[in-house]
């Protein structure tokens, strides 16, 4: 019986190993939601997976869908023993942050102003445009 225990617990460690590599990924998602803009002024190739992740987080805050990541992290802790997300990702992980609630809509203008930012800069540098700064050159010019 003892090799059958054994196993048990070498699945539920495994399920736990899952659980922290999703959760991990999940902060990953979140850093790239916010930053990916601007990564993307280096690497344009990431300009559309930064507009994918973008709209998946405005629909999963504004419809409040829950994160796939979400519901998987949840899955893997039970599975592994532990007790799953009482309160999802944001409260269970980043609950200081963003609570009480005023404070969780000041994180999420922040980020939606970094987006913002992120994509002016990223049109800006893309177009040679000096928007949101009209009149002003991007680039000095010599006088003659």
């Amino acid at each position: 019986m003892a090799p059958a225990r054994e196993a048990g617990h070498a699945g539920r460690v495994a399920f736990r190993v899952l659980a922290d590599a999703v959760m991990l990924v999940h902060f990953g998602f979140l850093a790239f939601l916010a930053l990916g803009g601007f990564l993307a002024w280096r690497a344009p190739g990431l300009v559309v997976p930064h507009m994918a992740a973008v709209v998946w987080g405005a629909v999963s805050v504004l419809q409040g869908v829950d994160c796939p990541l979400t519901v998987a992290e949840d899955r893997l802790r039970r599975l592994g023993g532990e007790g799953g997300l009482r309160h999802g990702f944001i409260d269970t992980y980043l609950g200081a942050l963003a609570h009480p609630a005023a404070r969780g809509l000041a994180v999420q203008v922040a980020v939606a102003v970094l987006v913002a930012t992120a994509w002016a800069g990223l049109i800006r540098r893309r177009t040679g445009a000096s928007w949101p700064f009209p009149g002003r050159r991007t680039s000095p010019s010599p006088r003659r």
